[in-house]
């Protein structure tokens, strides 16, 4: 049996995620942005965290971390690498380490380019995978602490993950990177019906969460460095798939 998932909002375009074992009834935070909506998700739910999965260390993805520590007694895992800026951290995980939840194999998988140490959690057989601030729905995070090269090799780990397995990203900048992509990609049409959909599920204040591989391997400009029509749109056709990935983060920079 697949995990539950519950996500909401904190903060103004976090999400927050809770997710429960059915077999064992654990469960587990992805990130902890804002306390205060993480407990109404508690509340609502009646699942009771013991256990937060970090993906990085930004202030919008732990500042709960302590709170929740000392309300619930939970452990907090993140990225060994970010260890010393991560609050309340117990464990520290890399590239091939592995976790539970009750019955359910979590894999971590390193993403740097974000931050420097950023992971995302892969949940093989609820084909569930959770990618905070290295791959958005139709984007990818911004290029703070590691270069583009970087960035590229994280995703390209993403984009082989099975095209079912679901994508949770950390952020709602749906509708901007849709609008973004456009002017990358103005000829793609399961990116124009996509982005009529988005459209519509923002107009009535909808997430746009989740997606899938699949789907962003079709439409999200950062994952299709190889396609023909892209490349002649930027004028280079020659260029290698981290020189084309590079230009496309360099104008979403300043769109």
């Amino acid at each position: 049996m697949a995990i539950e998932i519950e996500q909401f909002m904190c903060l103004t375009d976090n999400f927050g995620v809770l997710l429960r074992d059915p077999a064992s009834g654990e469960v587990a935070l992805v990130d902890a942005p804002e306390e205060a909506p993480i407990l109404a998700a508690v509340k609502r739910t009646g699942w009771t965290p013991g256990l937060i999965l970090t993906t990085h260390h930004h202030a919008d993805h732990v500042g709960a971390n302590e709170a929740l520590k000392k309300r619930f007694g939970l452990r907090i895992v993140g990225p060994e690498a970010e260890r010393a800026k991560i609050p309340g951290i117990d464990h520290g995980v890399g590239e091939g380490s592995t976790l539970r939840l009750g019955g359910e194999a979590i894999e971590v998988i390193e993403t740097p380019g974000h931050t420097a140490g950023h992971v995302s959690y892969h949940f093989p057989k609820s084909k569930v995978v959770f990618t905070a601030d290295t791959l958005f729905a139709l984007g990818c995070g911004r290029l703070f602490e590691k270069p583009a090269p970087v960035m590229h090799a994280s995703l390209k780990k993403l984009a082989a993950l099975p095209h079912e397995t679901v994508v949770y990203c950390g952020h709602e900048y749906t509708l901007a990177n849709a609008r973004f992509a456009l002017t990358i990609d103005p000829g793609n049409a399961a990116l124009q019906a996509r982005v009529k959909k988005i459209e519509a599920l923002r107009a009535r204040d909808k997430p746009t969460l989740p997606t899938t591989i699949g789907e962003e391997l079709a439409t999200n400009p950062f994952l299709r460095w190889g396609d023909p029509a892209i490349r002649s749109n930027l004028g280079m056709e020659n260029a290698s798939d981290a020189e084309v990935f590079a230009e496309i983060r360099r104008r979403k920079d300043t769109f």
